[in-house]
């Protein structure tokens, strides 16, 4: 049973408040988990300490198990000290999908319009008899 450390949703429409819990992977957002771990308030300001509530100690006894966490779990793990996170880059997400396209597009007629390189000279001829 594969189990993530994630964040649940709760509260109401347009008022997001997300639970952390312990959950088997194959299980939907919200619904069935098996510990929960503490709470994220997104809509509280960053220095406020009521924004993110949780146990660490149950954590790090959850990811000693074999627990994975979340990408944003991980960035609170991080916050906290308690996991090192690996840093991404991905800089063809701030490229417009236009220019994306555009690139693509002369790319492909570069290789088109590119000559062809000769074929290879084709084995001599057995000598007819």
């Amino acid at each position: 049973m594969p189990l993530v450390i994630r964040m649940a949703r709760a509260g109401t429409k347009k008022r997001p408040f997300y639970h952390i819990v312990v959950a088997d992977s194959r299980s939907p957002r919200d619904g069935r988990f098996i510990e929960r771990l503490g709470y994220f308030n997104p809509l509280l300001p960053k220095e406020k300490t009521d924004r993110l509530k949780w146990d660490l100690e149950k954590a790090k006894a959850w990811i000693a198990k074999g627990a994975q966490p979340s990408d944003r779990v991980m960035r609170f793990l991080d916050a906290a000290g308690v996991m090192k996170r690996t840093k991404r880059n991905n800089p063809e997400k701030a490229v417009p999908r236009k220019e994306r396209k555009a690139k693509e597009e002369a790319a492909k007629a570069a290789a088109a319009a590119a000559p062809k390189a000769p074929a290879a000279p084709a084995a001599p001829a057995a000598p007819a008899t």
